[in-house]
């Protein structure tokens, strides 16, 4: 066998960064060789990646495998230590060319400080293999410390691309046929802080809307509230090519877990922000991550992160049962029961099937926007999944009627 193989764990930022690998991996010619993208979000994900690797491993002995990603950089050592690894390499030599080389003289672990890593300019790509959304990577790092965060330690400090090249990667994009693009980061409202000027995430969506007319749809990947100001509301709010759906990195719904998290924004801030954007754009929803079971957590202090579904509105919900991640302060607080973490995020799931069930309910009868994605499902404007009894051409934007719903989509009519 002479292909390679890209499994991509996590963010978005995984998705763009393993198409520059692919790009470099094939143009130095690297053959039978399976590479691991991985993330250290949770650590879940970090023993999902250990598991795919064994498995790999054991259905393909001959292939070497490469791992990197966050999990790789933040443990290179572990990863290192498995027998079915060939190389590691850290999250700022996989986006390198010279990586890629072959040659017996290559470092095993070639991994180095990301805290040294000091701007950030991703090489650009022509497409996304086998996507019809394409992300792209316009911010990198965070200059914040969640006390349960470990991901600044895979990723760095914050870096943000050059509007030129975040203009031209997304013309790019749109060229090669992508109708939609995702701006993608792991702090994407710091964007700017960091470059001359410093100019605000609301300057790089109008310098792109107007820069690539052709551009059909824009959408932000998750966004801190608190870092929106007045520019990026009008834009959110102004121009129809931007998704009316936006991800908040909520986390919790009570002020002293708030407090506890380091987050910057508390229960009445968020609530207050839907509101605004809602009033401005009435079809916006939101979706946001909350986290049951974080060290301290109450019932009464879960119980407002419930409440703050309805109170906010929210149509989507990414439930992480608290992980704890050694190195973070979060770890060294005192720890709820496993079994009160997982019984809590069940019924914040269940709180988001609710609302997302309803949500999807109120839409029949009603005219949407669908990019396609596979023959047969894509997603509307609100990122609501919506499926067609007949084939549809992946990649195309149909305009069709909301029919029905099931219990997890859309059941679309032409």
């Amino acid at each position: 066998m002479t292909t390679i193989e890209h499994v991509s764990f996590g963010c978005r930022l995984n998705t763009f960064e393993t198409e520059v690998m692919r790009g470099h991996a094939e143009k130095a010619g690297l053959q039978n060789a399976i590479v691991f993208n991985t993330c250290a979000v949770t650590s879940e994900a970090t023993r999902q990646a250990r598991q795919a690797i064994r498995k790999a491993f054991r259905e393909n002995p001959e292939r070497q495998i490469i791992v990197t990603g966050c999990a790789a950089q933040t443990d290179p050592e572990m990863f290192a230590s498995m027998p079915e690894v060939s190389r590691v390499l850290g999250n700022e030599e996989k986006l390198q060319s010279s990586s890629w080389t072959l040659g017996t003289n290559r470092p095993r672990i070639d991994v180095s400080d990301i805290m040294t890593v000091k701007e950030t300019r991703p090489p650009i790509i022509d497409q996304l293999t086998g996507r019809t959304r394409a992300f792209v990577q316009v911010q990198n790092g965070c200059d914040h410390r969640c006390t349960f965060c470990i991901i600044p330690y895979g990723r760095g400090n914050s870096r943000s691309v050059l509007i030129k090249d975040a203009v031209e990667q997304v013309r790019r994009l749109v060229a090669s046929g992508h109708a939609e693009v995702v701006l993608s980061g792991v702090d994407l409202t710091s964007w700017g802080a960091d470059l001359e000027g410093n100019p605000k995430l609301g300057t790089l969506l109008a310098s792109i809307l107007k820069q690539v007319p052709d551009l059909k749809r824009l959408r932000l990947s998750s966004i801190d509230s608190i870092e929106v100001d007045d520019q990026l509301i009008e834009v959110l709010t102004g121009d129809a090519r931007v998704m009316p759906h936006l991800h908040l990195s909520l986390q919790s719904g009570d002020n002293m877990i708030l407090k506890r998290m380091k987050r910057r924004h508390n229960r009445e801030h968020t609530i207050e922000f839907c509101d605004m954007l809602r009033a401005k754009r009435p079809d916006m929803v939101f979706g946001a991550d909350i986290i049951a079971g974080f060290p301290t957590e109450t019932d009464e202090m879960f119980e407002n992160s419930m409440k703050i579904v309805d109170e906010c509105g929210l149509t989507y919900l990414h439930v992480f049962p608290y992980s704890q991640r050694p190195g973070t302060p979060a770890a060294k607080m005192p720890a709820v029961e496993q079994s009160v973490v997982k019984r809590r995020a069940a019924l914040l799931r269940a709180k988001g099937e609710a609302r997302q069930s309803a949500f999807m309910t109120s839409q029949i009868g009603a005219t949407r926007d669908v990019l396609i994605e596979t023959p047969n499902q894509g997603r509307t404007e609100h990122f609501s999944l919506a499926k067609f009894e007949t084939a549809m051409v992946p990649g195309a934007l149909i305009t069709a009627r909301v029919k029905n719903v099931s219990a997890s989509h859309l059941v679309m009519g032409l």
